[in-house]
């Protein structure tokens, strides 16, 4: 039997046992344990215990999730659950995963309530961290909400199987214009949904105490966990000023069904053998050296800067030449962690590392004509900081926010220079609108100063993309399923309007590349993650038409540098489970090499000089019609991204006379190759110029933008000075 108390009782003596029979042969060394209360998989054991929930996040103290009843003794921990929290800053996970609210995984038909409020307040609602829209009353309101206010009122949920519950997340409803949540609950459980009998602690029913705000995830494990089939939330109390609101996660674990041979464990299967684990900074570099070390000729590790706490931010390089740029072959970037919390496109990007080392060395042709063909640099974690936070909460209870911003409290989205306005002013005021330039444009001044707002690793960042001559990017993000092209920021401060770029079309072509080679993305039968239907737009989306986002990487990639950037956002769920990311890699495996594979489209080529045979840095490459260019790379080659179709190109560089060609640029993705060689200009012909009062061409704007980047890369010298004697000196205090 699984239990003593009440909470056992649910199912007859004999289904009990044959359930746990059945448990014992289909797991692999998985075990149930009642009197200890700890769950054994795959040979590790975790306790039924609560985690720390006091513990300090950048001076915020959350409510303290009291486990089981509001009037009882505390819950005795076992002896080997003591020794792990003796270390204070250790906290003890759940052990049964979620069975999926936030993750969408549970459908809305499996939801069902006493009462609702209305029907944007529906018990479809009732999933933790659902964002409402901004009005309330709409269709897509941020909880579950009774119509009724007592305490008949009940939020359940029908597992479809028996399924072993041990706890429950609670949060209040999402609202910037109310204050509604459930401050203390019931929980009850039942086989049929006609009987039902309460969970028990000891001989009294057990009140679970719920939230104290509105967005803080308060976690409760039962006395016993139980085996059932339905699960009910019973609100007891609310908030004096609200009304029976919530937001819910339920913990637990499917139990074999002698009904059913479909079993939890093929669900949740991935063919590859990667490390399917959430990993904090520690972890993370184990996890960079390991790779490295099983695929030394092709990986390299290195660091392009440090946080505000002195974590590095590292890059994995996959390439047949590691530590070298090779003339022609094109740059790529996956960058991740921007937002600390949102933690899904992390581990994709350590898996994609593994997958590319382990294909490789498989022979895999694919893979291995891309590491070949392609210089490809991964950087999983660009806001460390803001990931230890939400890491050390865990992937339930770091809530929606927790750890998004850097330590210094700043939004990295937001916090690249805002060159779009810098461009559309200089536009406005110009005479001649074609002089005004339309790529490279140079930071603002301010921006380059120690005062500046701009956090270290945006700086670290910003430098990064000064070095290499990256092609193609993508900006992985979570919380919504869209794939957002730019630009990103609108005109005239409106807060969404469509603002497309030059490229709108092959901005266009890469977002839907990524959106429909995503099994979730691509699903038309999905449900939306919160209030906005992305699948009308066939999950593209401009990111200025969503929302606008001065200062946005995506912005600052496209008008700063050479290269192109989309953000994809990832899941609805920003840190989901450890158990959903197998899941998860196999829903984005095939985008994140389809996407990458489309840094082969366009044109390609070596601009030299005629006569040395020179590659020329800087040269600008234009093409007839399309009011964005690009440069030259320091070898002289260069690559522009391009749909099929005939092209007018045009290259310049200074000191040098134009020259033009016709490119044909196929539908394959194999870049056409279009080499141009420059005549310089004769002294006699600047002689002649310069005799008759005229001015030679001079590129202006690559020299402020060169002086701009020194002076930043200086102002961070600086900074990073003086942090490390502020370090210092805090050591020196203890």
């Amino acid at each position: 039997m699984l239990g003593r108390g009440v909470c056992a009782h649910l199912a007859p003596v004999l289904l009990l046992l044959l359930l746990y029979s059945a448990l014992i042969t289909s797991f692999h060394s998985e075990t149930i344990k009642s009197n200890g209360t700890s769950v054994t998989f795959n040979e590790t054991e975790l306790f039924l215990t609560t985690p720390r929930t006091d513990s300090r996040d950048h001076g915020t103290v959350p409510a303290r999730a009291r486990t089981p009843a509001v009037e009882d003794t505390e819950q005795k921990i076992p002896d080997s659950v003591q020794k792990e929290k003796s270390d204070p800053g250790h906290t003890t996970k759940p052990d049964c995963p979620p069975v999926g609210l936030e993750s969408l995984r549970v459908s809305d038909y499996q939801l069902q309530a006493s009462s609702s409020l209305s029907s944007g307040l529906g018990p479809h609602r009732g999933r933790l961290n659902i964002q409402s829209g901004l009005e309330d009353g709409d269709e897509y309101d941020g909880a579950w909400c009774a119509e009724m206010e007592d305490k008949e009122q009940w939020l359940q949920l029908d597992a479809l199987r028996p399924t072993l519950f041990t706890g429950v997340i609670l949060q209040g409803r999402n609202s910037i214009w109310s204050l509604h949540w459930v401050t203390r609950y019931k929980v009850q459980f039942s086989n049929d949904s006609v009987t039902w009998q309460p969970c028990m602690n000891g001989s009294q029913e057990a009140v679970f105490v719920g939230n104290q705000d509105l967005e803080t995830p308060v976690l409760a494990l039962f006395p016993e966990p139980t085996v059932a089939q339905y699960i009910r939330i019973n609100p007891q109390s609310w908030f004096t000023n609200g009304t029976i609101c919530l937001r819910a996660e339920i913990l637990g674990c499917p139990m074999p069904d002698p009904n059913n041979q479909y079993t939890w464990e093929s669900e949740r299967v991935s063919t590859d053998k990667l490390d399917f684990r959430h990993h904090n900074y520690v972890e993370m570099r184990k996890l960079l050296k390991a790779v490295s070390d099983e695929c030394p000729d092709i990986t390299r590790i290195y660091t392009i800067g440090k946080s505000y706490t002195g974590l590095k931010l590292y890059v994995m390089e996959i390439s047949d030449n590691p530590g070298k740029h090779e003339l022609g072959e094109p740059e790529f970037r996956y960058v991740a962690g921007m937002h600390g919390n949102e933690a899904l496109g992390r581990e994709l990007v350590l898996n994609l590392m593994q997958y590319l080392c382990h294909e490789y060395k498989r022979g895999n042709q694919r893979v291995v004509r891309l590491v070949k063909e392609t210089r490809i640099h991964l950087l999983p974690s660009f806001n460390p900081d803001g990931y230890e936070a939400a890491y050390e909460k865990g992937s339930e209870l770091s809530g929606w926010a927790l750890g998004r911003y850097s330590f210094e409290g700043i939004d990295m989205n937001h916090n690249f220079p805002d060159l779009n306005n810098i461009m559309w002013d200089a536009r406005e005021l110009a005479t001649d609108k074609k002089k005004v330039s339309n790529h490279y444009i140079p930071m603002p001044e301010y921006y380059t100063t120690t005062e500046a707002t701009v956090a270290p690793e945006t700086r670290a960042v910003i430098s990064w993309m000064q070095d290499i001559p990256f092609v193609l990017s993508a900006n992985l993000h979570g919380g919504e399923l869209v794939v957002t092209y730019p630009f990103d920021c609108t005109r005239d401060w409106i807060p969404r309007q469509d603002t497309p770029t030059a490229d709108n079309d092959f901005f266009r072509w890469l977002a839907a590349v990524y959106a429909s080679s995503n099994l979730v993305m691509a699903n038309p039968d999905r449900r939306m993650c919160h209030y906005e239907d992305f699948q009308r737009y066939n999950n593209i989306i401009n990111g200025a038409d969503w929302h606008t986002v001065p200062g946005s990487m995506n912005d600052f990639s496209y008008l700063h540098t050479n290269c192109f950037e989309v953000t994809v956002e990832l899941s609805c769920d920003k840190f989901p489970h450890a158990s959903e990311l197998p899941v998860e890699w196999e829903s984005n495996k095939e985008a994140l090499l389809l996407y990458m594979e489309q840094v082969h489209r366009g044109i390609k080529g070596v601009i030299r000089d005629k006569d040395t045979k020179q590659g020329i840095a800087n040269a600008i490459v234009k093409i007839e019609d399309l009011d964005h260019d690009i440069r030259s790379a320091n070898d002289g080659d260069y690559w522009r991204l391009l749909n099929p179709g005939e092209y007018k190109v045009i290259v310049w560089a200074e000191g040098y006379f134009p020259a033009m060609r016709h490119c044909s640029v196929g539908s394959e993705p194999q870049a056409t190759i279009c080499d141009f060689n420059l005549t310089r200009t004769p002294q006699e012909r600047i002689k002649q110029i310069l005799a008759k009062g005229g001015k030679l061409p001079r590129d202006e704007q690559l020299r402020i933008r060169a002086l701009r980047m020194r002076k930043l890369r200086v102002s961070t010298k600086i900074l990073n000075r003086r942090r490390e004697q502020q370090r210092r000196a805090k050591v020196k205090r203890k």
